[in-house]
């Protein structure tokens, strides 16, 4: 499985003829390409290509005199094997900036309904765009409208844009877009789970809670968030049961402890405390929800919240134990 959109830094001199022999023809024999002009202007000081490849696959070079740069949802060509990869911060900012602004065009002609969403086009693009993840990735959104039932695409379009143009997850974009994976197979399990992050991100945010993902602690696991305000800050870990058409468990009771259990029985055993477990139920639809909330199951680990959330923002749940952080419930 490909990674998402990386750069490829190749320093040295470059110049067209080069690029034609090590880059063009390299894409040329083994896929079928052709050379053309790029959609936009690139930086100043710089010469650029855009390559299309006959299976669909596109590939952005940019050059001068002392470096190139690389970006492409296809075959690497072998010149740049060896070539340091780099993120989408950790190249100039023009040169980013040229790189998304081609592939964010190319993105809303492939698939104009993210067109209105642009933040959320942005925050997705390494994986949008990526080898084997473009087509999966769009179509969660699209066809499974991003792990919520019984709403539109465009209803959960709109409430991750609302939540991620807020900027929060922005200086971790990659790491976080990069949790939807890159498959060329449909994995709604482990994007449904993906999403449920988000959806305790933006659970803590509108609670007035700074956040920061992927917290790193001496068991060598990562937590998901640290949210902090008036100089304290809490663990939080997130886990996300499926509703019971997708599972085994008799019931939605039984989803929701045996999904916490899993949870708690090894990462948070491991930690030893001191790590509220979000446990998200937002995939559940309204009858599922509905015999949860009036049971408000045990989770196996205390404190806990047990919420869902709708594309219109209503956030309901109950709570386990002293939970040390405000809860609109």
């Amino acid at each position: 499985m490909a990674r998402p959109l990386r750069f490829r830094y190749a320093p040295g001199r470059w110049d067209e003829t080069r690029v034609r022999r090590d880059i063009y023809d390299d894409l040329d024999s083994n896929l079928g390409a052709t050379w053309e002009t790029p959609w936009f202007k690139p930086p100043d000081g710089f010469d650029a290509a855009r390559f299309e490849m006959d299976n669909g696959d596109v590939a952005l070079f940019l050059w001068n005199d002392d470096v190139a740069y690389w970006m492409g949802n296809t075959e690497t060509p072998e010149t740049l094997w060896r070539t340091d990869k780099k993120g989408f911060t950790e190249v100039p900012d023009d040169v980013s900036r040229w790189v998304t602004r081609e592939l964010t065009a190319q993105l809303h002609e492939e698939s104009p309904w993210l067109e209105p969403y642009p933040h959320l086009s942005w925050f997705f693009l390494p994986v949008f765009l990526s080898k084997d993840g473009r087509e999966t990735t769009r179509s969660f959104f699209d066809d499974h409208a991003a792990g919520f039932p019984d709403a539109t695409r465009d209803e959960a379009l709109s409430f991750y844009e609302e939540f991620l143009a807020t900027g929060v997850l922005d200086d971790d974009r990659e790491v976080m877009a990069g949790k939807l994976g890159t498959s060329e197979y449909l994995d709604l399990t482990r994007m449904t789970a993906a999403m449920g992050e988000f959806n305790a991100g933006k659970f803590l945010v509108d609670a007035g809670y700074d956040i920061v993902p992927e917290i790193d602690v001496t068991t060598g696991h990562a937590i998901d968030y640290r949210a902090s305000r008036n100089g304290e800050g809490t663990l939080v870990e997130v886990t996300r049961p499926l509703p019971t058409s997708k599972r085994s468990a008799g019931t939605p009771v039984a989803a929701v402890r045996d999904t916490a259990e899993t949870k708690s029985g090894g990462q948070l055993q491991e930690h030893g405390g001191g790590v509220v477990l979000f446990v998200d139920c937002s995939s559940f639809p309204d009858d599922e929800w509905r015999s949860v909330h009036a049971e408000k199951p045990e989770v196996h680990h205390r404190p806990a919240v047990v919420f869902r959330v709708r594309p219109d923002g209503r956030f309901e749940g109950y709570t386990k134990g002293s939970v040390p952080l405000d809860v609109p419930f």
